[in-house]
């Protein structure tokens, strides 16, 4: 039992919804690289609003093969999503246990987008505690047996449309009203160890 997904930054608790109970999940390793989606951006929750964190890329466009998309280091952007992380979620009960092994992914300064979101899903994977096998799809027709879910979390329209996550609250740092669907990072941070259930509780069965 696998799936066929893309591969994004840090994210939402949707995306791991859906991969959630599969044997193997075969990241698209083909596709070309496509602005304004989740593949270089995720949401936090901060003091006084939801932020966006967005890794600049070096002439990303539908030309260049997604893999090949190097990160733009001339922008400040590594110490600004550290600092909004620890801004977001220092106080939070699992951030000192957890937040160490995000930034060693960082430290490193991956030159490829695709390296960097892979190594953090390979992290969020470790930290949720989840037995499952990571793979590259390397070729068209690979895996047909899996269920393929490219193209269906589109940063465009809102998660409640898909039918993929519902919502399940916990307790959040900041604000009287719960912020769903934010990076699996605001979860993790939160519950730690419990986030799994969290997540099997988010799944929509119907």
């Amino acid at each position: 039992m696998g799936i066929i997904t893309e591969l994004f930054y840090l994210p939402s608790l949707e995306y791991f919804t859906a991969i959630l109970d599969q044997e193997e999940i075969c990241i698209d390793g083909l596709e070309r690289y496509q602005k304004q989606t989740y593949r270089n951006r995720t949401q936090i929750l901060l003091a006084n609003k939801v932020e966006t964190l967005s890794v600049p890329v070096l002439g990303g466009n539908k030309k260049i093969q997604y893999r090949n998309v190097k990160i733009d280091y001339h922008q400040k952007w590594k110490n600004v999503h550290l600092r909004g992380l620890q801004s977001a979620y220092g106080k939070a009960p699992y951030f000192e246990f957890f937040f160490p092994y995000l930034e060693k992914v960082y430290q490193k300064n991956p030159v490829f987008l695709f390296d960097l979101n892979m190594e953090l899903l390979t992290v969020c994977l470790k930290l949720l505690k989840l037995d499952v096998k990571l793979s590259v799809l390397e070729k068209e027709g690979q895996n047909q047996s899996f269920t393929d879910i490219r193209g269906l979390l589109d940063a465009k329209i809102d998660f409640s449309e898909r039918g993929i996550y519902r919502v399940r609250e916990y307790p959040q740092l900041f604000g009287a009203d719960f912020e769903p669907n934010l990076s699996i990072v605001d979860l993790l941070f939160c519950e730690g160890v419990n986030a799994g259930n969290i997540l099997r509780a988010s799944q929509k069965n119907d």
